[in-house]
């Protein structure tokens, strides 16, 4: 375990020593880094080149220094890493090994167990040989003594088994793995001790038993061992508890290493984390390279380069301009460059001033923070020291108690060595003991001198530190005084500057009370102006979101652009005229018409110019405007800078210098705010880490102040010091908090100029987001749409797959009748071969085959009946499912005729929005109209054109709707088509699907693109109707109240459109619910029809089969098939008809013969009638032929009339498949539109974006003409002034006043801005034409100004008044007319926001006329569908009434096809009959053959009515079911009418009452708006009404002004050449000046060199210092941390130590009280000691009767054989010599023993003899001799036993308190020191003493108990007296 922790403290400290080396290196080079930074700036070269070359040398020098800081670094980096591992690896390892301390734990838990187990068997041992050694003796004390030995061992069992629990909650409140290990441990140890004192004790016993069984001579020496035994346990027990000490030493130690270990780790990771911070500090400072203001920054070199790049470029224009005058003025020219070098200079002057003062600020900055670091140094050392002090306290009684324990040992040798010579054994043992003690105290010497060591480096470097601290206090202290006086110097020389500055200011303030007034009125507008803005966001917002539409509907214009290049020249005449329009009110409405008529002729150009109006007009006319007053400033600057002199040019000069001048002061104050800020930060990091300082602080006081209250006086010292030092720095903290609210003064100005900025960012990056939001929107719709579409794909493959199952089986089921079919076949060749046989044997035969055939017959008609009954069981089926198809089919015209509706409604809305954006625009394009032109056009702003383009819009509309009408038309045809073709082919059917679901899936794309749509049109109508409130209450402003009727009349239209847009917005959010559902039921039913018309197909296709196996009924194909097979059997029967006739002739022309031949004329005659007859047979047979030939060519017509059909109806389907590709071309086409016009409104986005920084940079050139000609306003008003500062100052504030109000103009938008510098140009052209009159006033004055200059020189000072005056003039004069600016532009802004926000609601109102319109069409679409539906119903049933009139006559054929069939066989039976006439006439019998035809003839009758008749009854039967099953779908279809009708009509309730609602709604909601309105534009009318008046007020002032004006200038100018002549001698003055400052700035940069070098220098030093202190600081930390681990364990002793203190008070009353008992005890056992010397005396010679009663008593009950002993005990009793008793026994065996020993006892009869009762327990009575038990009752008297311990009940502590061994002992010490000899044997000779207070270390760092049992000594009984005076006569 040692070893293991050495390892790892080993291991650590070298890595810890790794990073310490690396973490100095490192602080090295940033200290070398440092210096180098401060070196820098040391050297200044004059010239620029120069300068540059230096300053990139010093930017390579310091690249490689952060090269090299970087490579540092990263090897840090790696080194932090790498120590990160191996801590990790060393918890790991302190995981496994903390695993493996459990293991032994559980095994030391298991051998614990044992050795108690085996502790408890040898105490049982122990216990057994004592009684064995005390049931040998019998006397009076047995007794008592016994029962105290069991008492002892009882109680040393129980303090036992007390001790473990007792040391594991003493340890418990450590970690659980270590110290868990060490008190198992302690145990193991303790408990190895124990058994070996057992077994020393078991060991002892045996041997005294040994000895005493051997003889009982050895008692005089037992006393001596049990002496020696005593001593050996005592030192044995101070050994146990000298380890347990040590052991608890060594947890301490290993404790507190670990917290050691543990601290040093964190404090390493905090540092590392610090270097870390301060690294990414220093790449940051490089990387942004002079943005602090940092004495040692390198990158003000860019800055200055820039300085001096400006300063050239004006250098350079000052001389072009002074090249150009040249020729005019020469010298002025020249004293004016002068005047202007010295003011260059002594800016640069004031410039290096201001550099060096924040370089000393910076450099103060930093002392006082060192200062502060330093001083919380000191306050850390002092602490230390504090502790220090109490360690060494600490260690000086660690040695004490060392001494003491040394002696200890010493007396402890003394004993050993005493008790040599009586076992030589223990003695060796104690030796080797006491070796190891030795040796652990060595060890505990060594470590005490290693602390001392350690100790005296903290003093010592503790001294260092603070000698060093007083020497960097004193250097710190010097260098202030010199920065102080350095700065007092520099102070001085900007006092100058300062002054200048504070008359600017004071200036400054009386413009800003000037200013306050009207920006008083100016912030109610702004806060107006605001809510307006934040209205006018939101409608950009949906604005962007229409514009996105917009792009959609603009792709169609791109076809249109062809024939626009044709009307171009007619566009662009009509787009002039426009242009001119608005700037003329009257010429625009005019234009518009034109337009409007030339829109109706161009119909196809309407849609582009509607949609192009809106965004070209704005662009357009703000483009003109601007070019227009471009043009016109243009040539105003021209004609000024041609006309204005050489004294305007020096004013600009002297402007642009002190413009200068105010811009550096306004860089340097920010440069000085930044330094604030950074200051502030600093301190607060100072203020943050003096609190962390004063609680660490205040924590360290309060423990020492609880721990020590023997040290309480140090204490207090260090926390008054401390409490001073806090106060210190608490005052330092006030003064720094002042200067922070100084700061943070300035800093909420600054922080007021970038929310200016930031608010404009924040609307940039909301914009932003809320695209992303739409992106997210769309992309959502597009996975919805995209898992719909799976999901229907899933479906329609699932019935596909059914389909196909279905399709396979109706195969198997075809194959089997196509068998069935392949047999009958077969049957009826096998029946042609029969009958195409020679008939030999007919009758027989014929006969077989009738029964056959009728067997056949039968068994067909018994298959037909069942496939009969199929067969209807499948039509019932098929007409079911046609009629759910038929419901389908009606829900799914009604849901497409709804989104059809919904579709119109939504292009409706659309419309209206877009025709409201164009009615906004247009307003506000005539309420800017208005502005221009307030006397002319108030009442023009009407909406002719505006009805002109609705009339537009509703025909584009119009024409759209027609479009996509047609397109839904068409769909409706091809999902007919469809239809028709599904029961044709079921693969193309499926594949149709797919292409349906195609199209629904694009239809619904387009839905979620026309509901982005409406949204983005609604926030487009929000937007402009936001901007018309604004405009509105400008132009209340504006107009006055004469204007107050246009703002009624715009109030009204925008309530009227404000309703119109919420009943849209409120129809499209339901047409939008509406459309949702529709086609969620429109898949549904998809869904439903795919699978009807799969089953459909299926069913046909049965029947097909059906009809080709029964009834030959269905395609045309079929019939085709069995018109075939029939005109073929027709042809088999005439062929076989004829053979038979040829048959019969021959057989007639035989019989001719014959009768010829043989008989006579009787005979003839009979044969003539038999021909005659056939001859009628065979014409009857021939028109039965004729008839079927008839018959034959009505099927072939039949046939070939349904051929026709079936071309017919292919040509249809052609029609309607070419229909479909048109409609599939238009939408391409569409598509294609759609594209174009997205990339057409991608290019005019392009164009605007150009056109805005075409407006930039018109901007820019406005602010430059204003610029020039507030110089030359400047310029004017410093003509002939004397060069006074002042003077210069006051013309420079009008400069400073436009600055204030530039900076405070950023929070209005840029549009106001272009419109205020517009308006700016305009009176700046104005005051130009005054300049130029004045100026040539002036020219003819200077004229007559040469004659007068005497007069000029005394008017002097009055001029000087009038120029103030005229001065303070022209400030008002400019006030006034920038708020006239202002108040034109922000009309002007708001009259083309009006005209805006006109056209967009135009362009919405036609939009919502032509959804209107579209939903109309769609409604009358969907009419026209359901009519179609009906009439393809209808065709259907055609169909039907024509399948079964096929059936029919299918019927008719097979009928007649038997008929013949009958009739060939009647043919065959007549040939046959024929035959046997023939026979008969042979033998001669015709009469019979004549019968026998007769019979058969009527036979042959019967049988054909029979089967007519059947037929017949057939025929009637079914055409009844078809009659049935027809009027039974017609019900079906009424009801399914019924059913949709009435849901309609329920619909349409609902829906008008949802209209009616919102309608009354959005009534309410417009009203509450007119209200607001209605007040804000008459509050807004009295505010415009005020500052109008004001206005006129200021300009009649003005124009007052400048008459004054004009006649003092003409006194005026006779002062130009006085002043001219001033300016000579200043000029000289100035260059006298510039030497001097030559020189000052020589002496100054020199001065700076040295004071650079001299910081450099003191820098170095103080880093030096810095790390000298931060490393020996460290130090301090890691001994500071180790000696707080031993503090905590103190203070845990010093608590222990208050308990005790408590408790041994109550035990030292205690003591007092037992000492009285001893004391009264003691004089009682005095009295006993003297009564027992009284007794002694008086029975010297006497022998006690009670004793010799036993005696004698013993001498009978022994047995003979030992009774010589007893005697001899006897005779030594009575003081007889052995020998004589020896003698006398002899004697007494020769005579007999009776008679001496009763003369021996009567004569010592008297005698007393105590009364020992014969102990119960001695078992052994007879059988042991009563010497042996004489000798047992000794030997038990002799061991003595403590007393059993008396504790009081209310010092019992619980359970986890320490163990209570020592201070038992001790307290047993002491109770037993008091009198030895008289207190009872047990309590005086104990067998398990203690080692009283021993044991090495201070008493604090033990535990202590709280409890101190105290033994109080038990009075002597008459029993121990007694056995204390037989051991005193045995000892004699």
């Amino acid at each position: 375990m040692s070893s293991w922790l050495g390892g790892l403290g080993s291991g650590l400290g070298q890595s810890l020593g790794q990073v310490g080396g690396s973490l100095s290196s490192f602080t090295g080079q940033i200290s070398n880094f440092t210096k180098d930074m401060l070196l820098e700036g040391v050297e200044e070269v004059g010239d620029a080149a120069t300068e540059l070359q230096v300053s990139n040398s010093k930017l390579a020098e310091v690249e490689a220094a952060f090269a090299t800081q970087k490579s540092e670094y990263e090897r840090l980096r790696k080194l932090h890493a790498e120590l990160e591992e191996k801590l990790e690896a060393s918890e790991i390892q302190i995981k496994q090994q903390s695993a493996e301390y459990r293991t032994l734990l559980q095994q030391k838990d298991v051998e614990i167990s044992h050795l108690k187990a085996r502790q408890s068997g040898l105490q049982e041992e122990v216990q057994k040989l004592q009684q064995s050694a005390q049931s040998a003796s019998t006397g009076a004390a047995v007794l008592p003594v016994t029962t105290t030995s069991s008492i002892t061992t009882s109680s040393s069992a129980s303090s036992f088994l007390s001790r473990p629990s007792g040391s594991n909650q003493g340890f418990h409140s450590d970690e659980v793995d270590l110290s868990d290990v060490i008190w198992s441990q302690q145990e193991i140890n303790r408990l190895s001790m124990e058994v070996m004192r057992l077994e020393a004790e078991v060991a002892h016993w045996r041997r005294v038993s040994q000895a005493n069984t051997g003889t009982g001579a050895g008692n005089g020496d037992q006393g001596e061992i049990l002496k020696l035994q005593k001593t050996i346990k005592e030192l044995r027990e101070e050994m146990s508890h000298e380890v347990d000490e040590h052991q608890h030493e060594l947890a301490a130690l290993q404790d507190a290493q670990r917290q050691k270990l543990a601290d040093i780790t964190r404090r390493h990771r905090e540092e590392l984390a610090e270097y870390e911070e301060r690294i990414e500090e220093l790449e940051e400072q490089i990387q942004s390279g002079g943005q602090t203001s940092s004495p040692s920054d390198a990158s003000k070199l860019p800055e200055l380069q820039k300085t001096i790049k400006s300063l050239q470029e004006t250098a350079e224009q000052q001389e072009k301009q002074l090249a150009e005058l040249q020729h005019s003025l020469e010298e002025a020219r020249r004293k004016h460059a002068a005047l202007q070098l010295e003011k260059n200079e002594t800016q640069d002057e004031n410039a290096g001033l201001l550099q060096n003062y924040t370089r000393l600020q910076a450099s103060v900055t930093e002392l006082q923070t060192r200062v502060q670091e330093q001083e919380g140094k000191a306050l850390q050392k002092a602490q230390l020291d504090h502790e220090i002090q109490m360690l060494r306290n600490n260690l000086s009684a660690a040695e004490k108690e060392i001494q003491r324990l040394k002696t200890l040992t010493e007396v402890s040798v003394a004993h050993s060595k005493g008790a040599e010579s009586g076992d030589s054994e223990f003695l060796g043992d104690m030796k080797v003991e006491l070796e190891r003690k030795e040796n652990a105290l060595r060890a505990a010497e060594e470590e005490r001198d290693n602390l001392m060591s350690e100790l005296e480096e903290l003093d010592r470097q503790n001294q260092e530190a603070t000698q060093h601290m007083i020497s960097v206090k004193e250097q710190l202290s010097g260098q202030l005084k010199e920065a102080e006086a350095e700065l007092t110097r520099l102070t001085a020389e900007l006092s100058t500057t300062k002054d200048q500055r504070k008359t600017l200011e004071q200036e400054l303030v009386t413009q800003k009370e000037r200013m306050s007034q009207s920006a008083f009125t100016l912030n109610d507008l702004h806060m107006g102006k605001q809510q307006l803005e934040q209205t006018v966001k939101e409608l950009k917002d949906k604005l962007g979101h229409a514009q996105e539409q917009s792009r959609e509907a603009r792709r169609e214009i791109t076809e249109l652009k062809k024939t626009l290049q044709e009307r171009d020249e007619q566009l662009s005449s009509a787009k002039a005229e426009l242009d001119q329009a608005e700037g003329r009110g009257t010429e625009a409405l005019g234009t518009k018409e034109e337009l409007a008529v030339k829109e109706r002729e161009l119909s196809d150009l309407r849609r582009e110019l509607d949609e192009m109006r809106s965004a070209q007009e704005k662009v357009m006319s703000e483009d003109y405007e601007l070019k227009m007053e471009n043009r016109r400033l243009k040539v105003e600057s021209e004609q000024v800078v041609g006309k204005v002199d050489e004294l305007t040019k020096q004013m600009k000069e002297s402007q642009a210098s002190l413009n200068r001048t105010v811009r550096e002061r306004d860089t340097r104050i920010e440069a000085l705010k930044l330094e604030k800020t950074q200051l502030e930060g600093e301190l607060r990091q100072a203020e943050r880490r003096l609190a962390e300082q004063e609680k660490q602080y205040q924590q360290t006081i309060e423990e020492l102040t609880r721990a020590r209250s023997m040290d309480a006086s140090a204490l207090q010292m260090e926390h008054e010091r401390a409490i001073k030092l806090n106060q210190e720095k608490d005052m330092e903290i006030a003064q720094l908090k002042r200067d922070m609210e100084q700061l943070a003064s300035d800093h909420r100005d600054t922080n007021e100029m970038l929310s200016i900025t930031v608010a404009g960012q924040k609307q940039l990056t909301d914009l932003l987001q809320e695209k992303d939001v739409f992106m997210d929107t769309l992309k959502q719709n597009a996975a919805d749409l995209q898992a719909e579409m799976e999901n229907s794909i899933s479906v329609t493959t699932k019935e596909a797959e059914a389909l196909r199952q279905a399709l396979e089986e109706k195969d198997k089921q075809l194959g089997g009748m196509k068998e069935e079919n392949s047999h009958l076949k077969e049957e009826i060749d096998r029946l042609r071969d029969q009958q195409s046989r020679p008939q030999a044997l007919a009758e027989p035969r014929t006969l077989d085959i009738i029964t056959e055939l009728e067997t056949e017959i039968t068994q067909l008609k018994s298959s037909r009946n069942s496939l009969e009954e199929e067969v209807q069981t499948l039509r019932r089926t098929l007409e079911e499912q046609q009629a759910s198809l038929l419901l389908s089919q009606q829900s799914l015209q009604t849901q497409q005729s709804e989104l059809e509706q919904a579709h119109a409604r939504h292009q409706q809305t659309t419309l209206n929005y877009d025709r409201l954006i164009h009615a906004r625009d247009e307003e506000i394009s005539q309420l800017q109209k208005t502005v221009d032109q307030l006397s002319e056009s108030r009442g023009r702003a009407d909406s002719p054109p505006v009805h002109g383009e609705v009339i537009l819009q509703e025909d584009k509309t119009q024409a759209l709707n027609q479009e996509n009408g047609n397109e839904k038309h068409d769909l409706s045809k091809v999902e007919l088509e469809r239809l028709v073709r599904g029961i044709k082919e079921k693969e193309t059917e499926i594949n149709q699907l797919n292409e349906k679901n195609l199209s629904l899936t694009r239809q619904l794309d387009q839905l979620v693109v026309s509901r982005d749509e409406v949204g983005k049109l609604s926030q487009m109508i929000l937007q402009k109707d936001l901007e018309i409130q604004a405009l509105h209450a400008r132009v209340s402003m504006g107009g006055g109240g004469g204007h107050s009727q246009d703002v009624m009349f715009l109030q009204q239209q925008l309530q009227a459109y404000a309703v119109e847009r919420e009943q849209v917005l409120a129809v499209l959010n339901e047409k939008t619910r509406e459309n949702s559902q529709l086609r969620s039921d429109y898949h549904r039913l998809m869904d439903i029809m795919a699978g009807k018309e799969a089953a459909l197909v299926k069913l046909q296709q049965e029947n097909q089969r059906l009809s080709n196996m029964s009834d030959p009924s269905g395609s045309q194909e079929m019939f085709k098939e069995t018109i075939q097979n029939l005109s073929r059997i027709i042809r088999e029967k005439d062929i076989e008809i004829d053979a038979l006739t040829q048959k019969c002739q021959t057989l007639v022309t035989v019989l001719q013969s014959s009768s010829g031949g043989e008989s006579g004329a009787g005979m003839g005659g009979v044969s003539s009638n038999q021909f005659e007859e056939l001859l009628q047979e065979r014409d009857t047979l021939k028109q039965q032929v004729k008839k079927m030939e008839e018959w034959k060519q009505q099927v072939i017509t039949t046939v070939k009339n349904m051929q026709h059909e079936s071309a017919q109806l292919q040509e249809e389907l052609i029609k309607l498949q070419g229909q479909i590709s048109a409609d599939s071309d238009c939408s391409s086409k569409l598509s294609v539109d759609y594209a174009r016009l997205i990339h057409s409104y991608e290019q005019k986005e392009k164009r605007l974006g150009s056109l805005s920084l075409e407006l930039a940079q018109v901007q820019q050139t406005i602010t430059q003409l204003s610029t020039t000609k507030d110089v030359l306003l400047g310029k004017l008003d410093s003509v002939g002034q004397t060069p006074e500062v002042v003077v210069a100052q006051s013309s420079g504030t009008p400069l400073t006043a436009d600055a204030s109000r530039h900076q405070s103009a950023p929070p209005a938008s840029s549009d106001n801005l272009q419109e205020e510098l517009v308006r700016l140009q305009a009176q700046l052209s104005e005051r130009e034409n005054m300049i130029r009159t004045l100026q040539e006033n002036n020219h003819r004055l200077s004229n007559s100004a040469s004659a007068s200059e005497s007069e000029q020189r005394s008017q002097a000072e009055e001029i000087r008044q009038i120029r103030e005056r005229l001065e303070a003039q022209q400030r008002s004069v400019r006030e006034k007319d920038l708020l006239i600016k202002t108040k034109g532009d922000q009309l002007i802004q708001v009259s083309d926001a009006l005209r805006n926000r006109e056209n967009d609601n135009e362009v919405l109102k036609q939009a919502v006329t032509n959804l209107k319109e579209r939903a109309l069409i769609l409604e009358m679409d969907v009419k026209n569908l359901k009519e179609e539906n009906e009439l393809v119903a209808a065709r259907s049933r055609e169909k039907e009434s024509e399948f079964r009139a096929l059936q029919e006559t299918n019927m008719q054929v097979s009928l007649l096809l038997r008929e013949k069939e009958f009739e060939l066989s009647a043919m065959s039976e007549k040939a046959a009959t024929v035959e046997r006439m023939l026979k008969d006439k042979e033998q001669g019998k015709s009469g019979e053959l004549n019968q026998l035809l007769n019979e058969l003839k009527s036979m042959q009758d019967k049988a054909v009515a029979f089967q007519q008749e059947r037929d017949q009854v057939m025929m009637a039967l079914k055409q009844k079911q078809m009659e049935t099953t027809a009027v039974q779908t017609e019900l079906q279809h009424m009801r399914d009418k019924e059913q949709r009708l009435s849901l309609e009509l329920e619909r349409l309730r609902n829906h008008l009452l949802e209209i009616e609602d919102s309608y009354t709604r959005e009534a309410l909601a417009a009203e509450d708006r007119e209200t607001e309105l209605r007040r804000r534009v008459a509050m807004l009318d009295e505010k415009l009404a005020t500052s109008s008046s004001a206005v006129e007020n200021a300009s009649q002032q003005a124009s007052m002004q400048v008459e004054s004006l004009q006649e003092q200038l003409s006194e005026v100018m006779k002062q130009r050449d006085n002043a001219l002549a001033q300016l000579m001698t200043s000029q000289e003055q100035v260059n006298q000046y510039a030497v001097s400052l030559s020189n000052l700035q020589m002496v100054l940069e020199q001065f700076q060199q040295e004071e650079k070098a001299m910081y450099s220098a003191e820098l170095e030093k103080h880093k030096r210092e810095k790390e000298d202190w931060k490393r020996k600081a460290q130090r301090l930390e890691d001994q500071a941390s180790a000696l707080q681990l031993n503090l905590d364990e103190a203070n845990a002793a010093l608590d222990s130590a208050s308990r005790l203190t408590d408790q041994l008070d109550l035990k030292e009353e205690q003591i007092e009280e037992l000492k009285k008992q001893v004391d009264v005890r003691q004089e009682m056992l005095e009295e006993a000691q003297r009564k027992l010397m009284n007794l002694l005396n008086s029975t010297e010679g006497k022998i006690d009767k009670v004793l010799m009663r036993n005696l004698f008593l013993g001498y009978f009950h022994t047995p003979k054989t030992k009774r010589a002993d007893v005697l001899r005990l006897m005779g030594s009793v009575l003081g007889l010599s052995r020998e004589d008793v020896d003698k006398m026994l002899q004697d007494d065996g020769r005579h007999g023993v009776t008679g001496w020993v009763s003369s021996w006892l009567g004569g010592r009869g008297a005698q007393s003899v105590p009364n020992t009762p014969q102990r119960p327990t001695s078992g052994q009575g007879l059988n042991s001799s009563f010497s042996e038990m004489f000798v047992r009752f000794l030997e038990i008297e002799s061991t003595p036993s403590l007393p059993a311990p008396k504790l009081p009940v209310h010092d019992i502590k619980p359970l986890s308190d320490p163990p209570l061994r020592r201070t038992t002992v001790a307290a047993s010490k002491r109770a037993g020191e008091a009198n030895p000899f008289l207190a009872p044997r047990s309590a005086a000779v104990p067998l398990l003493a203690g080692s009283g207070s021993g044991g090495s270390g201070h008493l604090l760092m033990k535990p202590i108990s709280d409890a101190l049992p105290t033994f109080t000594p038990v009075p002597v009984s008459a029993e121990a007296s007694g056995g204390a005076v037989l051991k005193d006569l045995l000892k004699q």
